[in-house]
């Protein structure tokens, strides 16, 4: 049985204009000698720009990859909870969604998984690896995919700077959650938490 692994990460840390950092291109370099034993079929990026260099930064060190930009993998909201189900705590990060952007968020996160989020075609006979360089957002949408929960979970799902999460699918089974927001890569003073609040970078 054919398995599709889906290599998730964030792009590294960015400045307050969206263009990657010195600091950021270190952790995508990183994240590259991580992933460099890993026969990659294709390294998809959303593009944005710091996206797209977090990609550049890393694929030398992935044996040609072919790398390419996916529309599906820009940054958006991809889902907007009911007026009724926001958590006071949250109710100012959705300030300015109205019913229209809501929707837009939907079809973006439709597009998302129907694109990523499946198993081998049928027929395939070998594995196939595949690396995302996307948003924090997108990453928590495909996980909250993943494990089947509830659309506004994705919400609670932070992950890192050049964080590393690892999906597995097959057919005829659910989709399989092997790693999340790993950061065993980047040395301590390299690691955001992510975390609303806290120590996050973009």
């Amino acid at each position: 049985m054919a398995t599709r692994h889906l290599y998730l990460a964030r792009h590294g840390e960015a400045d307050p204009f969206g263009d990657i950092t010195e600091t950021g291109r270190q952790q995508a370099r990183l994240l590259g000698e991580r992933l460099a034993t890993t026969p990659f079929d294709a390294v998809w990026h959303s593009p944005l720009p710091r996206a797209a260099a977090t990609a550049r930064e890393l694929a030398p060190r992935l044996r040609g990859a072919p790398v390419g930009a996916a529309e599906e993998l820009i940054d958006h909201v991809p889902y907007v909870p009911p007026q009724g189900e926001i958590p006071a705590s949250q109710a100012g990060f959705f300030d300015g969604y109205d019913a229209d952007k809501a929707a837009a968020g939907d079809r973006s996160a439709a597009a998302l998984v129907t694109r990523f989020a499946r198993p081998p075609a049928a027929g395939q006979d070998r594995d196939s690896h595949e690396l995302l360089i996307t948003h924090a957002y997108q990453v928590a949408w495909l996980v909250r995919d993943a494990l089947d929960a509830p659309p506004a979970r994705w919400i609670d799902l932070d992950c890192a700077n050049a964080a590393l999460t690892t999906i597995e699918y097959r057919p005829g089974l659910r989709p399989t959650l092997v790693t999340f927001n790993d950061l065993g890569h980047l040395p301590a003073a390299l690691r955001w938490t992510g975390v609303r609040g806290g120590d996050s970078r973009h």
